[in-house]
């Protein structure tokens, strides 16, 4: 079935999905130990109480952190010394008067100002499979695999153990016989609170379908049954930053790039953005808060050696030049048409030391819904279109995992996860390269992808508008 749910309508997916098969150490942005500050007489007992994510000058210690939010009513959730960013729940509106103005945004104050929409698309759409996992050998059903070479690839290179990739999703099966072997649970997390939780529930899926999904592209075991990730030989760590309303608050990101750091991933793979707008602007009042926090909890990553892969997304807006943003914030009933430009930017996919990734159908031809943009897309590679089917997959969508089986499903969420498995493999064979040298190689392996009707205006023989640098292929990432 057709559905759009609330992921790339959050998590870059309006997909068809057909599911089928019978199938130590205090953590990271833990709450700080209490210190010596007391709640002021005044605060209101009875007021409504949000989460907000709170900026702070980089270097700001967690006592004068937790003094500064104590004192605005406010208690911590978490906070990330390294970036200057905490989280933290307060009154309203006591708490953003009394913090001082431009410091704090909560992405749930949006939906607390009217009704908010109800669940939609996502229950029936990411409604786990049932069954046992079957048996058969599936991966002729996989074209995309096929495009980039992955098959041929993985004889050579199946990638390193050593490597981990974050996913940084909605949870990942951890039964699924696809991915047993390269889950890793000691490196995996919930950040729904805004605070890393290792527990084991707190970073498995209870509902949605997408981040097992995303995790078959990448990693999904070369056992001659179901399918074949592009890096079976990589581990994977489940990071959850999607809740069960299918959003992506400022604060879980915060959180679950913060976690890739200090756990050492090389790689994460992004395939949603941020909500509640689709377009974060850096020079609006609030969501430039919401903005830098992320912005700084990526770079935070980048230096500590992660390289981010996030989806363009699947509204087929030209990020280069956005003028006009028709459904944000995302967490009301009616959202209203605002105008953009260009210091509005899709998060984390638009931030420096991100890989951006669009979508190419089977025929090697830009996604209908795929957005783009000059400058803005790094790379591509196959996330499915309806319009484009194929022998193999009448949907023409990208086959994997989900729990409980398999199923199809197209977006720039399904391309972004073979741009990271193609990372990984990079990073097994160049164990010194750092995120920056990845992309690189990310950028010089790729195939250029020429001009097609559909593209406007190309510069000579390629389109970097819809395409980056090309291609993504994972038998060129392991053979030159």
């Amino acid at each position: 079935m057709t559905l759009c749910p609330r992921l790339w309508v959050r998590v870059a997916l309006c997909a068809v999905l057909v599911t089928t098969g019978t199938m130590a150490g205090q953590p990271a942005g833990a709450a700080p130990p209490p210190v010596s500050a007391s709640i002021p007489d005044d605060c209101p007992a009875d007021a409504p109480l949000l989460r907000y994510v709170v900026l702070f000058a980089p270097g700001t210690g967690q006592q004068v952190a937790t003094r500064e939010v104590t004192g605005a009513c406010g208690s911590v959730t978490a906070y990330y010394r390294e970036i200057g960013v905490g989280v933290a729940t307060g009154p309203v509106p006591a708490f953003d008067r009394r913090i001082g103005s431009g410091r704090a945004y909560s992405a749930a104050a949006e939906a607390s100002a009217g009704d908010r929409p109800p669940p939609s698309g996502q229950a029936a759409l990411d409604s786990p499979a049932t069954g046992d996992v079957a048996t058969a050998d599936r991966s002729g059903e996989q074209w995309n695999m096929a495009m980039i070479g992955a098959v041929r690839s993985n004889a050579l290179e199946p990638g390193s153990d050593d490597v981990v990739v974050g996913v940084l999703d909605s949870g990942i099966d951890p039964s699924h016989p696809e991915l047993v072997r390269a889950l890793d649970p000691q490196r995996s997390a919930g950040c729904l609170s805004g605070a890393p939780d290792p527990s084991p529930r707190a970073w498995a899926p209870t509902g949605s379908t997408h981040g097992t999904h995303v995790a078959g592209t990448i990693a999904a075991a070369d056992d001659g049954r179901g399918i074949t990730g592009v890096a079976p030989g990589v581990r994977i760590a489940s990071v959850k930053v999607v809740d069960d309303e299918g959003y992506i608050y400022p604060e879980y990101a915060v959180c679950g790039f913060m976690w890739a750091a200090r756990q050492g991933m090389d790689v994460t793979n992004n395939s949603y953005f941020v909500d509640p707008w689709l377009l974060t602007c850096a020079d609006e009042p609030g969501q430039q808060v919401a903005h830098e926090a992320v912005r700084r909890a990526v770079a935070h990553a980048t230096a500590s050696g992660v390289l981010p892969v996030a989806a363009t997304g699947n509204e087929a807006l030209d990020l280069a030049a956005p003028a006009i943003d028709l459904r944000s914030p995302d967490n009301v009933a009616h959202p209203r048409p605002r105008a953009v430009d260009d210091d509005c930017e899709v998060l984390p996919a638009e931030l420096p030391g991100v890989v951006a990734v669009s979508a190419v159908g089977s025929q090697r031809t830009k996604s209908g819904y795929s957005s783009y943009g000059r400058d803005v897309v790094d790379l591509t590679a196959p996330g499915g279109d309806t319009s484009q089917p194929t022998s193999v997959s009448s949907s023409g969508c990208v086959l994997s995992t989900t729990p409980g089986g398999y199923g199809y499903a197209c977006g720039t969420s399904m391309a972004a996860p073979h741009a990271a498995g193609v990372a990984a493999l990079l990073a097994s064979r160049r164990p010194a390269a750092g995120p920056a040298r990845l992309a690189g190689l990310l950028a010089e392996q790729a195939d250029p992808l020429g001009c097609t009707s559909a593209a406007a205006r190309c510069d000579g023989d390629v389109d970097h508008r819809y395409y980056g640098q090309g291609l993504v292929g994972a038998l060129t990432a392991v053979t030159s």
